[in-house]
């Protein structure tokens, strides 16, 4: 059996936000709960978006495929644009657009239970679809007739309207994520708290670890998802404050234009901790692709001196770059190898109010290259030395008061440097400094025919005063 709900026209930037409330009035409608409506209507959202965007238009249809106990909601959005050039890429993940992060469509095939997508050069056409939910009663014809006359007499609500649901939706998932977090921090105490206990709790302790891998494999999976969950609403309430600043659906009053910037400031901001979120769940996953090439150190510190120099805002501060004439060339990741540097650099920056911050590299005993970060800054306590490299941990400071922070810089590039084959370590003196010691294989042990031979440069020392 297969039966039609509704259909909805995309051809501009408002049908986007009209059939994510579409999908979602038929998700309800069939008694899909809240958390499975948003996923619902999320997953319409993007792929809307995407037949607007890059295919300038299209449509979609929602309805019910299959008999009783197999039913499930189906949608389809079709569009007639130049096709997907590379499906593969797209569905797997590996695709990233000049406009966004690329992820709707396989973040749509892991939401969905149901998913197919069809592309060429007269247009492209995306299935995808969940299964009702189980307890839930055979839908007949004549239930699905009065559900598509009720949805026909249902309008989309105003741009106000979705923003303050998406508002509600996200803080609920922002509270079960900071419930998440605070189980997570009261079962790596218990951790600690066994470890410290005699031989005779070793049992106990075994029981805590596989508890602890298990809640970490679900709180890498859970980051993921809510991750591009939080990331489509969170665009959507920046297009939509976009139009409402540009008085598409009218003009507002002063008071009405700074509450909708103070919308679209915040919006931003949890953004900004969104995509660090999703890089973290990613190296947790296992979904980043290491992409080793050859490169030299002195080609990546010219690199990292040009995008560094303008987070140095003291002048009391030098930043200084430094190779021994040893060091070899690498054959691993660069880009990676730059993130890690560049979050430590930031911080020593944050952190050094006068002196200098010293970028340095050398050569080590198998085939390993050395990487310093030191600094004449505040310095950590040693008591939190080992504290700063977990999720969201920061060090209190009158400092830390000032500066902005996620807490999933340090972490995230203790993990990179872990998916490189090598390790990130500190040791620092409370008021004399820090120093982040970064240790690589200059060749990437994935690597076939990597080459670590010594580059042969010459010595360097740059200043940046």
């Amino acid at each position: 059996m297969s039966a039609l709900l509704l259909t909805q026209p995309v051809r501009q930037e408002q049908d986007v936000v009209a059939a994510r409330q579409r999908a979602r009035q038929a998700a309800e409608l069939l008694g899909f709960d809240a958390q499975q409506q948003t996923r619902i209507a999320t997953a319409v959202s993007e792929i809307a978006r995407n037949a607007f965007r890059y295919a300038g238009g299209g449509s979609m249809e929602v309805w019910v495929e299959g008999a009783s106990p197999r039913q499930s909601l189906r949608v389809r959005v079709r569009d007639q644009g130049p096709g997907i050039a590379d499906v593969d890429a797209v569905l797997e993940g590996r695709y990233r657009s000049a406009t966004g992060m690329g992820m709707g469509i396989a973040g749509t095939r892991r939401l969905m239970d149901h998913f197919h997508l069809e592309s060429g050069p007269g247009g492209t056409v995306v299935e995808f679809g969940r299964s009702l939910p189980a307890g839930r009663g055979a839908v007949g014809e004549a239930e699905l007739a009065r559900m598509a006359g009720e949805l026909a007499r249902r309008r989309p609500g105003s741009p106000f309207d979705e923003i303050q649901r998406q508002n509600q939706e996200l803080l609920q998932a922002l509270d079960e994520l900071r419930a998440r977090e605070h189980d997570l921090l009261r079962l790596n105490q218990e951790l600690e708290d066994t470890n410290r206990g005699v031989v005779a709790l070793y049992a106990e302790l075994d029981e805590s670890v596989a508890q602890l891998r298990r809640t970490s494999a679900q709180r890498a999976q859970f980051l993921s998802y809510m991750s591009h969950e939080f990331r489509t609403p969170l665009d959507s309430m920046i297009a939509l404050t976009g139009l409402l600043l540009a008085r598409v659906d009218g003009d507002l009053t002063s008071e009405q234009e700074k509450q909708v910037g103070y919308v679209q400031r915040s919006a931003r901001d949890l953004l900004n901790l969104v995509d660090d979120l999703l890089d973290t769940a990613r190296v947790e996953a296992g979904q980043v692709t290491v992409r080793p090439a050859p490169f030299s150190v002195a080609e990546l510190f010219r690199a990292l001196q040009a995008t560094l120099r303008p987070l140095r805002t003291r002048e009391q501060v030098a930043l200084v770059f430094q190779a021994e004439p040893a060091v070899p060339e690498l054959d691993t990741d660069e880009s990676k190898v730059s993130q890690v540097l560049r979050n430590l650099v930031s911080n020593a920056l944050k952190f050094t109010e006068r002196g200098e911050v010293r970028i340095s590299a050398r050569p080590m005993e198998g085939g390993r290259v050395e990487f310093r970060v030191s600094d004449t800054g505040m310095g950590i306590p040693l008591g939190d030395q080992e504290r700063i490299f977990e999720d969201f941990a920061q060090v209190e400071s009158s400092v830390q008061r000032r500066v902005k922070g996620t807490g999933l810089g340090l972490p995230l590039s203790r993990k990179l440097a872990g998916l490189l084959g090598g390790t990130l370590s500190v040791s620092s003196t409370p008021g004399e400094g820090s120093v982040f010691s970064l240790v690589l294989p200059a060749a990437y042990p994935g690597a076939e025919g990597a080459s670590a031979e010594p580059s042969g440069a010459p010595q360097h020392e740059e200043s940046v005063r």
